[in-house]
């Protein structure tokens, strides 16, 4: 009982009073501080997103049939379009810089390839906005390009940067992937902590992680049989969410038919629920993390757990976002809504698109010809 009391005690407090919390993959601390979001806000305000974005622009290298820097043509398109990044951060044939150096001046050959890859022909649309199988589509793209080029580089990170605001330089519904000879910074802590957990408990750490969000409930956004959406325990960013599948999967491409289905089901639902809160295009940065390729394709990684990280930086409105400076570049990560209090924000949210609801009031009812 005493137990039990302290427990509810301490989530009572939480909602008002800072604490740390412990963040397994990354094995470091987050600074609550929910008392924050009293604070006024006069600092810097953004610009809303362009919300009238023209479904073709000729202009756009981007778009079907239209010519792009280095004066390639982009095929007439209907569905997913591959191409080669312009501009890469890494090539395939970078010398070796070799091994004699100073400790304190180290380093290393790096190799690899960048691709863009184009969800849809239309710049008007985005994932929330696309048929469900639209988005499987491009989800078997993802599995087809970790399948073929998983089978040289060591690690291939699919990601998405949404919107302007997070450095998005083009409106058109789009990702990158970048394949490398070299495991990043990000999912090799995360390839030790996963390890660590799993040598010690016999369980993959986010396994068991989405069985208990699945039973508490307070942090999960959205729910199917085969998915589970999370505001994590130790989020960082406001509205940060974790994708999981609830079965064992340690890459994209091992997902069966029927869970690929439910993928897109589950991102349409999330996305439709991010838009939907200042009701503009959610900006955010989002990115798949399985277990590691080249190598690694014969080895143990039983203690990795497919997932993908969504990082979106608004905070009060659609203008107002959070600053990762000062303390959270000097000390540690610290947020000031709960992860509580977003993932019930985010759940209460209507599960039909504001775009929709809106071409369906300005039609009289009908949707209108041509919307997704």
């Amino acid at each position: 009982m005493i137990r039990l009391h302290s427990t509810v005690t301490f989530w009572l407090s939480s909602r008002e009073h800072q604490h740390l919390r412990y963040n397994p993959l990354r094995d470091t601390w987050v600074l609550v501080s929910a008392h924050r979001m009293k604070r006024p806000w006069a600092g810097q305000v953004e610009k809303p997103p362009e919300e009238h974005t023209p479904r073709y622009d000729p202009r756009n290298p981007l778009c079907p049939g239209n010519t792009r820097a280095n004066g390639e043509v982009n095929s007439d398109y209907d569905s997913t379009f591959l191409f080669e990044n312009d501009f890469p951060a890494l090539q395939p044939d970078a010398p070796d810089p070799g091994s004699d150096q100073h400790p304190l001046f180290q380093s290393k050959v790096a190799r690899g390839v960048c691709k863009v890859m184009c969800f849809h022909p239309w710049s008007d649309v985005t994932l929330s906005l696309m048929k469900k199988q639209e988005v499987v589509k491009v989800i078997d793209k993802w599995a087809e390009l970790i399948e073929e080029l998983g089978t040289t580089y060591l690690w291939v990170q699919i990601f998405e940067n949404k919107g302007a605001m997070m450095g998005c330089s083009n409106p058109h519904p789009h990702c990158q992937v970048w394949a490398s000879n070299f495991l990043p910074n990000e999912p090799a802590l995360s390839d030790r902590c996963q390890r660590a957990y799993y040598q010690k408990h016999g369980e993959p750490l986010l396994l068991q992680y989405a069985k208990q969000e699945a039973e508490k409930k307070e942090r999960v956004v959205v729910e199917t049989s085969d998915w589970l959406a999370v505001v994590p325990y130790w989020a960082t960013w406001p509205y940060q969410t974790l994708l999981l599948p609830r079965r064992h999967v340690l890459r994209i491409n091992d997902l069966t038919t029927e869970e690929r289905e439910g993928l897109a089901d589950i991102m349409k639902q999330l996305l439709t629920k991010y838009d939907n809160l200042f009701e503009i295009s959610f900006p955010y940065s989002m990115g798949w993390h399985g277990a590691p390729t080249g190598p690694h394709l014969n080895k143990d990684n039983s203690h990795w757990q497919l997932h993908a990280h969504y990082y979106p930086p608004l905070l009060r409105s659609a203008t107002v976002k959070k600053f990762m400076v000062g303390y959270e570049m000097l000390a540690q990560d610290q947020r000031d809504l709960t992860p509580e209090q977003a993932a019930e924000k985010l759940r209460n949210l209507p599960e039909e698109h504001y775009k929709t609801r809106e071409n369906l009031e300005k039609g009289g009812g009908k949707e209108k010809d041509g919307e997704k």
